[in-house]
């Protein structure tokens, strides 16, 4: 973790990018079947960055980023998440 240098091990996959932005997969779920794949996106925002934007526009490119990178349209056939929280 880049806050408390805490490192967790096979937690998922994480990529970080320069600007100090990452994107997390995750697999949820108790069972060998019907696992969540848990998308986190974190996207930097420097000191003078609106911080007021609305989220899912902050993160919009990054998403795009992640879709491309992990392949899970084409792994899954799902275009857009069933659930956004």
């Amino acid at each position: 973790d880049p806050i408390d240098g805490s490192i967790a091990k096979n937690q998922g996959v994480r990529w970080m990018f320069e600007d100090g932005s990452r994107v997390i997969f995750r697999l949820s779920g108790t069972g060998v079947a019907g696992a969540t794949v848990r998308v986190y996106l974190e996207k930097y925002a420097g000191p003078t960055e609106n911080i007021f934007s609305h989220a899912f526009t902050v993160v919009e490119p990054l998403a795009a980023v992640a879709k491309e990178l992990s392949g899970l349209t084409e792994r899954l056939g799902r275009e857009a998440p069933t659930v956004i929280t």
